[in-house]
């Protein structure tokens, strides 16, 4: 197949984000299908004014400069997504393909896809990272009553112009088909573990922590990912506080960058942790998280307490899975659940911060619990989340559009993990 793939924020593992379009198109290639990935470049720099292009692990990857960050206002950001968008329309329809493969966020994605699928008669499978637009509402973002409505329409547009749908977690399939979207024609393809390059490495902790005078060999709780309003990462603030009252010996460590990070920073240092048991780096590009989750005895996975949150799939999640590194996680649905059922963690949703503070203490000086949680986590990776095994799955999904056999994604991908 030539497939035609569009994500506005994709990453190589140079960068700093998630990979998933970068690890699925490089298993396209692999698997002998030409890929051609469409999307922007985000830097501020001047450096190019236009198209460009370079080749990443086989797949033609078209970048557009759009500038964006996560310090950007919501209104700033709408303007870069339509900014794409419209970029979008005109290059993939310069390119052949048999298939387009346009992945959200932003919904916005879908507008090239739909037209760009139609011009060229050929079908559109989309892809739906987040339940557009629940969660800018659930967060105060979109508050105008016909943007709202607008985007709503936009949604529900977006999955019936597509011949298949491809949702991140069985919530986000209920999501799609609640707009009245065939179920047979949805596939649940997660986020996925990269168990090879995330495999633990000994040597790596050690220098990690060789590196960090404030860490030696104390347990480690990490959060890498973006300080964002909805990830709600003050939350580390407060438990920070909570293990310093108890006189634990627990470090966290939080990585990432984002508009909430500030204030992060500022919150810590008022509450005294800021520099005692609570420390800030910048965000690392994907290559370096493999030593960050060796070294570490904990990774989380945060968001604000809104059902909106409940059925996403963050990378971060997957990645902790993949390095065998029990997961903490503070709020419910489906990933909380399978910790739950899979003891490959703390599931501590509801839970008073005082409460998880006294908890994380325990177990993190627990080496056989961490053993058997780690362990956990590793199988969970490569029996149900294998990025070879889910890449399979979404060619499976595309070929199936491409034969005009769409209704088989369901079966192709169930997305039954812990049923």
């Amino acid at each position: 197949m030539k497939i035609i793939y569009l994500h506005q924020y994709f990453n190589t593992p140079d960068m700093a984000g998630g990979t998933r379009s970068y690890e699925m198109a490089r298993r396209m290639v692999s698997a002998g299908h030409e890929v051609h990935m469409v999307t922007s470049y985000r830097e501020k720099d001047a450096k190019f004014s236009s198209w460009f292009k370079t080749n990443e692990a086989g797949v033609h990857v078209h970048w557009y400069p759009v500038p964006y960050s996560n310090n950007l206002s919501y209104k700033q950001r709408i303007r870069a997504f339509f900014a794409f968008a419209f970029a979008a329309k005109v290059k993939a329809q310069e390119l052949e393909g048999d298939v387009i493969f346009a992945t959200s966020t932003p919904l916005t994605i879908a507008l090239p896809a739909v037209l760009s699928a139609r011009k060229k008669k050929i079908p559109m499978v989309f892809e739906v990272r987040d339940l557009w637009p629940e969660m800018p509402i659930a967060v105060g973002a979109l508050k105008n009553p016909l943007i709202r409505f607008a985007a709503h329409r936009l949604e529900h547009w977006a999955y019936h112009n597509a011949d298949a749908v491809v949702a991140l977690s069985p919530g986000m399939k209920e999501g799609v088909i609640r707009t009245d979207y065939p179920a047979k024609k949805v596939a649940v393809i997660p986020n996925s573990s990269d168990n090879a390059e995330f495999k633990h490495d000994p040597v790596a902790a050690s220098q990690f922590r060789e590196k960090r005078v404030w860490l030696g060999e104390k347990p480690l709780l990490v959060y890498t990912g973006t300080f964002g309003a909805i990830n709600g990462v003050g939350y580390m603030v407060s438990l920070a506080s909570e293990l310093k009252a108890i006189n634990s010996d627990i470090r966290i460590l939080l990585v990432g960058d984002g508009v909430e990070r500030t204030k992060v920073i500022s919150d810590a240092e008022k509450a005294g942790v800021l520099g005692f048991n609570l420390f800030v780096e910048s965000q690392l590009p994907k290559r370096d998280i493999p030593a960050l989750l060796s070294a570490a005895n904990m990774a989380s996975a945060l968001f604000v307490d809104l059902p909106e949150m409940r059925s996403n799939s963050a990378n971060k999640f997957f990645d902790a899975l993949a390095s065998g590194t029990p997961v903490m996680l503070n709020y419910g649905g489906w990933m909380h659940d399978l910790v739950k059922s899979k003891n490959c963690g703390l599931a501590v949703w509801q839970k008073p911060v005082s409460e998880v503070a006294i908890e994380l203490n325990s177990r993190l000086n627990d080496n056989g619990w961490l053993d058997n949680a780690g362990a956990s986590a590793r199988q969970l990776a490569e029996e149900c989340f294998a990025r070879d095994d889910l890449a399979a799955q979404l060619i499976a999904v595309l070929h199936a559009a491409v034969k005009g056999f769409p209704e088989k994604a369901e079966t192709i991908a169930p997305g039954n993990y812990y049923y």
